[in-house]
């Protein structure tokens, strides 16, 4: 760590789950913090984010005891928040392989269970028992995997629960401020700057933009994998079902929504999305309605869907795949989140970030995750 003195005033760029949760953790620690946004909060991946809260498949030791962390702090927060409920969901998770892909996911399964994460194999036709609402004719003839600690967020509700209590500890919000910047002097930062040249004075900043942050240390010159695609999410309008658990299939994800829809991912809708040279993205209506059949599929009774909204945009995926957290090297006091799993780790890492920035305590579970590893 660069930065070891404490921090009295912190600027954080970037209105999504990260941002948002490590200021609300600042100001609790008594720090001076303004939030920025180059739009309304939650416009950016958090507002297009399946937000299944897992630690399923194979990752190392170190990465998989960050997730179930942070799957924790979310139920922690449930307690707290009744409230949050309605948007806040432990149901479970449902996966399944492609025919003649069952031994692939039965060695997941044992990793699983080797690391002490709950998972159960089970028939085809037993998975009504305990996740109704899909198409058993659709579930892999070998079988599928159900992890019962799983489940779902709504990241935009979470988000305005927490802006409020930030604004109500003294945080200031700046939103549509446009492209801000973190700047730096003499290797070390100095403060925030909106697009319009307004600059505030601060001891450390938080770059928290998503898949933007590759970009931005780019320009510093600081090395950072980077395998975010362009990805879309659907959500669909209100469906009559039975399904509760996310559903991670072979041809597309599924969860519920809060308003009685479900949110749509795939693998394959990715591979068909053109982007240009100016990072500008098209695509195609026939990719939109393939993405409700699949799901139509999956689901008892295939039912209609039709969508409510999309969410298009850069899926934040560091690259190799591991999160990236704490101080840059190279420029004290300046801080960065990256990461793929952004909705599980929503609620934990901030605490740990907000520590190091505002006390200079470093969180031996981030040691793994550092952004100077791309400097090795």
């Amino acid at each position: 760590m660069n930065f070891s003195s404490t921090a009295k005033r912190v600027g954080i760029i970037g209105g999504g789950i990260f941002g948002v949760s490590t200021a609300l953790q600042l100001a609790k620690l008594g720090v001076e913090v303004t939030l920025i946004n180059d739009g309304p909060l939650s416009n950016g991946a958090s507002g297009r984010s399946l937000a299944w809260l897992n630690s399923a498949n194979f990752r190392s030791r170190e990465y998989h005891e960050l997730r179930v962390m942070g799957i924790d702090r979310w139920r922690t927060f449930l307690a707290q928040r009744p409230e949050a409920a309605e948007f806040l969901k432990f149901d479970g998770g449902l996966t399944w392989e492609v025919d003649g892909a069952g031994d692939k996911l039965r060695s997941v399964l044992d990793y699983e269970h080797s690391i002490g994460y709950d998972g159960r194999w089970l028939s085809a036709d037993e998975v009504a028992t305990v996740a109704p609402g899909v198409d058993l004719s659709a579930v892999s003839a070998e079988g599928a995997v159900f992890n019962p600690g799983e489940g779902w967020v709504d990241l935009p509700r979470v988000i305005a629960l927490l802006v409020e209590d930030f604004v109500a500890l003294g945080g200031t919000v700046i939103e549509n401020a446009g492209e801000s910047r973190i700047v730096v002097a003499d290797d070390k930062v100095t403060g925030v700057a909106t697009a319009d040249g307004h600059v505030i004075d601060v001891d450390a900043a938080l770059l928290a933009t998503g898949p933007s942050v590759p970009y931005a240390m780019r320009d510093l010159g600081v090395p950072m994998g980077d395998e975010s695609p362009v990805a879309l999410l659907l959500f669909t309008k209100p469906v009559d079902t039975k399904l509760k658990a996310v559903l991670n299939t072979p041809r597309i994800a599924v969860r519920p929504t809060p308003e009685g829809g479900l949110a749509l991912d795939s693998g394959w809708s990715e591979e068909e999305i053109t982007v240009h040279d100016d990072g500008t993205f098209e695509y195609l209506e026939s990719t939109v309605q393939g993405l409700l059949a699949e799901a139509s599929k999956v689901l008892e009774g295939n039912p209609t869907l039709e969508v409510e909204s999309i969410g298009a945009g850069r899926k934040p995926i560091p690259g190799g795949g591991d999160p990236v957290f704490g101080e840059l090297t190279q420029i004290s006091g300046y801080f960065v989140a990256f990461s793929h799993s952004g909705a599980t780790q929503g609620l934990f890492v901030p605490e740990l970030l907000a520590r190091e920035i505002a006390l200079g305590i470093e969180s031996p579970l981030l040691k793994d995750f550092r952004p100077g590893r791309y400097s090795a």
